[in-house]
Formats: C-alpha cells, sequence, structure tokens
C-alpha cells in the first residue's frame, strides 16, 4: 500500500486538485483491502491520518509552527540556511484549510465504512472461558478458531497498561504457540491439559476460546479484533 507521509496535506506545492487526488488514490487503495474485508494495518493508518490532520486544523499554532519551510537563500561562508516561513501567505492558507476539510469529510467516510466491518465481525465472535479461571488474568492463552473448522491456533497472550495524556489504557501483546488440528482428541481442554503440561511457564493458566462460524482474513482481521475482543471481556468478566 501506498503510504501518506505525516503532513502530506502540506508537502510540495499546496494545490487542493493535486492533494485531492493524492488522497483519493490513497483511500480508493484502503477500500480495496476493505472489500475484502481486511482491516489492519490499514484502518489504524487512517484513523492516524484523521487524528493527525485533525490536530493541525484545531490547532493554528502548533501548524505556524511545524508547517514546512521553504529554502530562500544560503550563506556559502558562514554555511547558514535561511528559511522563510510560507505560512504567511493568506492565499495559501485558505488553499490548506479547503484541503484539510476536504480530507477529513473523506476520511471520516472511509473510517466509518471500516468500523462497520470491525462492529460486524466483533458480533460474530464468541468467548468463552476454558475451565476454571485462574485469579491472574494478565496472562494466558488464547484459542482462536474460525469457520473453516479445521485448525484451532493457540496464541499466548499478555496483558498491558499503557498511559497517554492522563489516561490509562489495557492493551495486549500476542505470541503464536502452535496450531492443533481440530478433533475429538484435540478439544479445548484437551489443549489446555496439553498446553499446561508441556509449557511450564504457566502452570495455571487463564485459557479463553475465541471462536466464528465466519472466515476472515487471519493477520488482517480476525486475530486483531479477537485480540481486542478478548481484552474487552476480561475487562468486563475478570476472575
Amino acid at each position: 500500500m501506498k503510504a501518506l507521509s505525516d503532513t502530506w496535506f502540506a508537502e510540495g506545492f499546496i494545490d487542493f486538485e493535486l492533494k485531492k487526488y493524492t488522497l483519493l488514490a490513497y483511500l480508493q487503495e484502503i477500500n480495496r483491502y476493505f472489500n475484502e474485508n481486511k482491516l489492519y494495518p490499514q484502518l489504524g493508518d487512517v484513523v492516524f491520518h484523521y487524528n493527525n490532520l485533525l490536530a493541525f486544523k484545531e490547532n493554528k499554532q502548533f501548524l505556524q509552527q511545524h508547517f514546512p519551510k521553504r529554502l530562500t537563500a544560503v550563506n556559502m561562508e558562514k554555511l547558514q540556511v535561511l528559511y522563510e516561513q510560507m505560512i504567511a501567505d493568506d492565499e495559501l492558507m485558505e488553499e490548506l484549510e479547503n484541503i484539510m476539510a476536504y480530507s477529513l469529510q473523506k476520511m471520516n467516510n472511509t473510517i466509518r465504512e471500516g468500523a462497520e466491518i470491525y462492529e460486524f465481525v466483533e458480533e460474530q465472535l464468541n468467548i468463552t472461558p476454558v475451565g476454571l479461571i485462574p485469579l491472574d488474568v494478565q496472562e494466558g492463552y488464547m484459542l482462536l478458531c474460525d469457520g473453516r473448522a479445521s485448525d484451532t491456533r493457540v496464541y499466548q497472550y499478555r496483558l498491558t497498561i499503557f498511559e497517554r495524556h492522563d489516561e490509562r489504557f489495557r492493551g495486549i501483546h500476542t505470541d503464536y504457540i502452535s496450531t492443533y488440528t481440530r478433533n475429538l482428541a484435540h478439544s479445548s481442554v484437551s489443549i489446555k491439559t496439553d498446553l499446561i503440561r508441556h509449557r511450564r511457564e504457566l502452570p495455571n493458566p487463564a485459557v479463553y476460546t475465541v471462536e466464528t462460524d465466519l472466515v476472515f482474513p487471519l493477520e488482517e482481521t480476525l486475530l486483531p479484533v479477537a485480540k481486542r475482543c478478548l481484552v474487552k471481556y476480561i475487562t468486563v468478566n475478570p476472575a
């Protein structure tokens, strides 16, 4: 996927039509992935650019401080580079504001389309604890199965806490462990027993199955949505 730079709207020649086609080409590619039910990293990328653009639009002082500068002269003797601020041009600033307003609206539409896919996938997931859940659920295993009904993928998970702007957020880190063929010998309970027997670092792990009858792209959609849903489930249903 052809990426946009962090300040794509303010780089190079500031022209509404030029930036419009740059944006539309980018969003067309994003929508191509969405049409294949592939959400990540595309959805996260659009959200990042939307928030970045919104921050620039709502904070003019920040924009004035970080707007790209144009090289105007070079003093060869002192090796000094002189810059002038492009932001002083009112006509240019108006063009930039038109670009930002158009881009925010288009990006918002794309984000909503991605969010609808996310919500649909989320609604199809069923999370069930396997056996007794210990008091410590910060680390354990996630058993992931989809409509192919042939395999159960096992991930070790670890919940994390990170802070941003005086707020605390709970995240999750996963490592792929192995894949079990789904049959009578490899039920969720037997997989948990096998994990305890062979992976001694977690003698009494929390284990959850995350299942769906449908088939979604694994890395781009099913796994990232399953991870977020498991965080939500554990937060709402502590041991």
